[in-house]
């Protein structure tokens, strides 16, 4: 199970999606509870820029093993940058609303949201610096390695 799992990611590091997906599916068939292949299987759909598909193949992985910190971390990513496209993960339905919108606010709706604001930048404080003079001299690694021989 092992070997074939280190040949899918073989594969997958080298952009061979094809033979990648293949392997992990052979080791997801040959054991349902693998969830190391299942995550594999994410990785190639996110490669291939299916994020919803990478989504739901990583929760997966995670209702198989709930403490797999590789698909917890995919899942999450990929939760909050569906989030900020304004898409629902799959399996979360969009809330009804209480208020039947009126046709200007459709119109606000439709636009996708704004990035959000980065936060001011804050200078860095200011550092006494002695004169150049009492300064020590730094080293570069070079000179540190000759300095020893």
């Amino acid at each position: 199970m092992i070997e074939l799992i280190l040949q899918a990611e073989r594969a997958l590091s080298v952009g061979q999606l094809e033979q990648a997906e293949r392997l992990y599916r052979q080791a997801a068939e040959a054991d349902p509870r693998n969830s190391i292949a299942v995550v594999g299987l994410a990785r190639v759909a996110l490669d291939r820029g299916d994020d919803r598909g990478a989504y739901t193949l990583a929760r997966q992985a995670l209702d198989i093993d709930p403490e797999n910190a590789a698909a917890q971390r995919l899942a999450d990513r990929l939760d909050e940058v569906m989030r900020f496209r304004g898409e629902d993960p799959p399996g979360i339905e969009a809330a009804p609303p209480s208020v039947e919108p009126s046709p200007s606010s459709e119109a606000a709706s439709a636009r996708p949201p704004a990035p959000p604001t980065p936060p001011p930048k804050v200078p860095p404080p200011p550092t006494a610096k002695r004169p150049t003079a009492l300064r020590p001299r730094r080293r570069s690694l070079l000179d540190r390695i000759r300095r020893r021989r």
